[in-house]
């Protein structure tokens, strides 16, 4: 019964067991990307699109809006993260969590029940390969439990633009950390240095 209750639990609260403020946050930029509300912008920040017509009628997440709204400006997600907003949202998240016993009061670290709970929804949600066959909540729900591995297989061009991957230079490329080599793509293009191959 209680893994039921964590399967209820949306991708930005599991994100934050898993990995604390910035992994949710994390999660609610790449919510943002897949509804069209948010880009790349600069190298290594994420900018807000105009709204598109019949978009104001789908309501988002709690975080992802209070996240769309802190965008006056072009931000990198480590200062998106720090905005007094964004830790405003992340602080009432914690609230409901601590209740559920997921989060140990008053230092707000997840309780061994939370880790567990996390363990067991990664167990059950391996990490991905590529997008196919995967829904916008699937994707959510990778990046909540595997982070960087899912950004790399699911949305690589926009995760690297946007910051969310580490880059690296190798012999006068810049690539993302510890991503595989060219060969074996059969594309010869540039893309194959990112997993999943192909576009977002």
């Amino acid at each position: 019964m209680d893994d039921d209750r964590t399967l209820r639990l949306a991708p930005h609260e599991v994100a934050l067991l898993r990995g604390g403020p910035r992994a949710a946050v994390t999660v609610a930029v790449v919510d943002l990307y897949l509804r069209g509300a948010l880009d790349a912008g600069p190298p290594g920040t994420v900018r807000a699109l105009p709204s598109a017509p019949g978009t104001a009628a789908v309501p988002l997440p709690p975080l992802a809006e209070v996240v769309r709204g802190c965008l006056h400006e072009p931000l990198p997600v480590r200062r998106l993260t720090r905005h007094p907003d964004v830790r405003l949202a992340v602080a009432l998240m914690r609230i409901p969590l601590a209740e559920a016993g997921l989060l140990r009061c008053p230092l707000l670290g997840p309780t061994r029940a939370a880790r567990r709970r996390v363990r067991a929804l990664q167990e059950a949600h391996l990490p991905p390969t590529s997008r196919r066959g995967m829904t916008a909540d699937d994707r959510l729900l990778a990046v909540a439990l595997h982070d960087v591995a899912a950004l790399r297989a699911l949305l690589p061009r926009f995760a690297l633009r946007a910051g969310l991957v580490e880059r690296v230079e190798v012999a006068g490329k810049r690539l993302l950390k510890n991503s595989p080599p060219e060969h074996g793509s059969g594309s010869g293009g540039g893309m194959a240095y990112y997993c999943g191959g192909g576009g977002d």
